[in-house]
């Protein structure tokens, strides 16, 4: 059996379908609040409960043989302490301590490179040498940005033609497919070449960021309405915020260090992705025209 955590979020759900085309036996654990149907009519198991509850986690992990952990905090709630650090150690001990045979784990591009102002980087990287000196069999997946996370830009920019572009255009980025990372989150238990490895995971083609909306013209044929307000626009938000909710303030540090960054993955690494998990991956413009009808 295999255990999703996240298993409503982007990531997720793409990974328990596939899991479950696959017919494999899958525990999705959920929140009360989320929307879980499609998970159930696809033939999930469904465990509610809280990440934040040791006992939840520990009731989760009976009788699972695949641990594929794809939950995070988000900016608005802030939770890298509990959510991306916390529960992830103790689905870690779990897994030990249950004797699960692998355990995937989403990181973040640039986990690794010390960025102190960002909590999830932290949580992650923490939660990376953890899983690292545990025993248990592991992969370690950092992706670049989502895929998905893009979509509702798009479909803005279908109807307006306007795109936000916060920082410097010519900043390299790598996105991925949302799909490609769920599959090899999904078949990364079986491959023998990726157990005990970190791979860092992006799209095939190295872009910047002002390529984007070139694309979306390319896709929508519509000349794009570029707003491009500097980084410095967030450290005035922050400091607006930090008189009102602290933890707002720290948890968007996350969000600001991806702004103000390059999070690209090598022509070398790409290979070693699609060499790793047979397949080709695919482009941004690809995903998004899969995804927004013209």
């Amino acid at each position: 059996m295999y255990l999703v955590t996240g298993a409503t979020g982007h990531l997720g759900k793409r990974v328990v379908r596939l899991l479950r085309e696959q017919e494999q036996t899958v525990r999705a654990f959920v929140r009360l609040t989320s929307r879980y149907a499609e998970l159930e009519h696809r033939g999930a198991e469904i465990f509610i409960g809280d990440l934040r509850q040791e006992r939840d986690i520990q009731k989760a992990c009976e009788g699972v043989e695949y641990i594929i952990s794809t939950h995070g905090s988000t900016e608005a709630s802030g939770g890298a302490q509990a959510l991306d650090y916390r529960a992830n150690i103790d689905l870690i001990d779990a897994a030990k301590a249950k004797g699960v045979k692998h355990f995937v784990f989403t990181s973040v591009l640039g986990a690794d490179r010390g960025y102190e102002d960002a909590p999830v980087f932290k949580a992650k990287r923490a939660v990376e040498k953890y899983l690292e000196a545990s025993g248990v069999n592991y992969t370690i997946l950092r992706p670049s940005g989502f895929s998905s996370n893009l979509l509702p830009l798009a479909e803005r920019f279908r109807q307006t033609g306007v795109y936000v572009l916060i920082g410097d255009p010519k900043a390299r980025t790598s996105i991925v497919s949302t799909d490609d990372l769920a599959r090899i989150a999904a078949i990364a238990p079986m491959v023998e070449t990726a157990r005990n490895q970190i791979f860092a995971v992006g799209g095939p083609e190295i872009l910047e960021r002002g390529d984007v909306p070139n694309i979306f013209q390319r896709i929508f044929n519509k000349e794009p309405i570029l707003i491009n307000p500097p980084v410095l626009a967030i450290d005035g938000i922050r400091n607006v915020l930090g008189f009102i909710n602290p933890d707002l303030k720290a948890s968007l540090g996350t969000f600001r260090t991806l702004l103000a960054n390059e999070f690209y993955c090598t022509p070398a690494e790409i290979e070693r992705l699609e060499s790793t998990f047979g397949f080709k991956l695919e482009t941004l413009e690809s995903y998004v025209r899969r995804y927004i009808s013209v």
